[in-house]
């Protein structure tokens, strides 16, 4: 379950994209579903994530997920990674289910409102940076 973390801060992100590249296409209600949604199911993911790392914890008690080489030079090669340790996993699932109620809340909330297609947008890369934040290997 581990090699799907990656998924916890892109899920967001791809609301987030969505959002911005599709989202004047989209009815209201497409928009509170894929601005809340997309942080539904990673809040989703974060919980499972957590479940598992309780009760079959990685080897070391911590699991590293290399994504990709920045760049190489030399003997220069930082590498993007995620990290996930006991007191990552709590803040992913704090972050990510705390979001996915502010989200919902919000979509109630701003259902009259103008711009709520930007709004949701921006809450979704918010969210999903905070999350990468949380599980950055190093920054």
């Amino acid at each position: 379950m581990f090699e799907f973390i990656w998924l916890i801060p892109a899920l967001p992100f791809t609301g987030f994209v969505i959002l911005a590249l599709a989202g004047s296409h989209l009815s209201r209600k497409g928009v509170f579903v894929v601005g809340t949604g997309s942080v539904g199911l990673s809040a989703v993911v974060s919980v499972l994530t957590g479940v598992n790392f309780i009760f079959w914890p990685p080897a070391g008690d911590a699991y590293m997920q290399s994504l990709w080489n920045w760049l190489s030079v030399g003997g220069f090669a930082p590498v993007i990674s995620l990290y996930l340790d006991a007191l990552s996993v709590v803040m992913i699932v704090v972050v990510a289910v705390v979001s996915f109620f502010i989200l919902l809340y919000s979509s109630e909330h701003m259902a009259r409102e103008e711009g709520i297609r930007r709004f949701f947008a921006y809450m979704d890369l918010f969210v999903s940076s905070m999350l990468v934040l949380v599980m950055a290997d190093n920054l």
